[in-house]
């Protein structure tokens, strides 16, 4: 080969892998059952989400070995074929390569994992990328709310009707077959929604990561906290209600359990004056996610001032998850005068209880109708 062949080749770009969904289910007399899914992009890289209830971010090469993982490619070939392809020493192949199935085998065996977890052997940008269809749906099952909530601003006069229990597993099978891994069920109040267990074991079946933003309440009630996560719930955002001592409950409730909890507070002058005791009982009792939002504008060095004392007790701060309609959420993206977040549209989109898509939760302008509408066009329009 002679010396401009040998340039071409270690300057020609590698070709990703073919785009598409891959699945691998260890065998059944395994000591440590899993099963993975992975979805590679056009542009090589991908998503791998582990037991249904937890979604890994991987660029190209983290995703070609994922690939490798999944059709069970032994530890020479894999090597060999990145040596190939990326010019690279034997060693480091294989080393990245065990690095990578240790990491995961770790993530499998870690309970209460946080429901989105960047993995690679480089760092890449989430929404940079041209991707193939969003990484989340939220799911507004309804825009009710319960008697007890006073002033409910749910955009009810936009919803007609809501959607059947069939129709809703319609839209998460065509969600599953577009790659879509990770579904958050949210309204209004999605428990009052008495199929919300039923939806929850289909995404489940499918091989979706669920999760549920709830006032909590129901959540006290053990047999039906305990009926949700058998049927598959991988995590939850409570919106904490610091008046209701049954809130704080439902809060102690779920933090028992093995499941991932993001609590959300709404900063209101009523409660701003006793937030760091609120902040401190929250992490006394082991919460380690936060998120927030606030009353109205004015209140916005407020905002600030509680994401302040939020890390100053190593909360984490979680800010691209809606928060259901209700009095809990009164701040629009209207009235905040603030655009969209930059996955909104692109790495997660929201559907309404009558089916119809928006880029995001406040968007008003839809892409289309997800039961009645080809996925292919709904994507081409965002």
């Amino acid at each position: 080969m002679n010396l401009i062949e040998k340039l071409r080749q270690f300057l020609t770009p590698v070709h990703p892998l073919p785009p598409g969904m891959f699945h691998y289910q260890s065998p059944p007399d395994s000591p440590r059952p899993y099963r993975l899914h992975l979805r590679l992009e056009p542009d090589g890289q991908g998503v791998l989400i582990v037991n249904a209830s937890t979604v890994l971010h991987l660029n190209q090469t983290a995703a070609e070995y994922a690939y490798h993982l999944i059709k069970q490619t032994p530890d020479e070939d894999v090597a060999k074929s990145m040596v190939k392809r990326y010019r690279v020493r034997k060693e480091q192949a294989l080393n990245d390569y065990h690095d990578l199935t240790d990491r995961l085998n770790s993530l499998i065996e870690t309970p209460d994992l946080d429901p989105e977890t960047f993995l690679g052997i480089e760092r890449h940008e989430l929404y940079d990328t041209q991707l193939s269809a969003p990484y989340r749906l939220d799911c507004a099952l309804t825009y009710k709310v319960p008697d007890s909530t006073a002033h409910p601003l749910a955009p009810m006069d936009r919803v007609k009707r809501e959607l059947l229990t069939e129709e809703w597993k319609t839209i998460l099978e065509k969600a599953w077959q577009a790659g879509i891994p990770h579904i958050i069920f949210t309204g209004g109040e999605p428990t009052l929604r008495p199929d919300l267990p039923e939806l929850i074991a289909h995404a489940e079946q499918l091989g979706q990561v669920t999760g549920l933003l709830t006032d909590g309440l129901r959540l006290t009630e053990p047999k039906y906290l305990h009926q949700l996560l058998q049927e598959g719930l991988d995590h939850a955002m409570l919106l904490l209600d610091p008046s209701n001592e049954q809130s704080w409950e439902a809060l102690r409730d779920l933090l028992a359990e093995d499941i991932h909890t993001t609590v959300h507070l709404t900063i209101t002058q009523a409660i701003t004056p006793s937030l760091p005791k609120l902040l401190d009982r929250m992490s006394q009792m082991g919460a380690t996610h936060l998120s927030l939002s606030a009353e109205t504008p004015a209140l916005k060095d407020d905002l600030k001032a509680a994401s302040q004392a939020a890390a100053e007790r190593f909360l984490t701060l979680v800010s691209d998850l809606p928060v259901p309609y209700s009095r809990f959420n009164p701040v629009t993206i209207e009235e905040e005068e603030e655009t969209l977040p930059d996955g909104s549209g692109k790495a997660w989109l929201y559907v309404e209880p009558d089916g119809d898509v928006l880029p995001a939760q406040g968007a008003y302008e839809p892409l289309g109708n997800l039961l009645n509408d080809s996925w292919e066009k709904i994507w081409q329009k965002k």
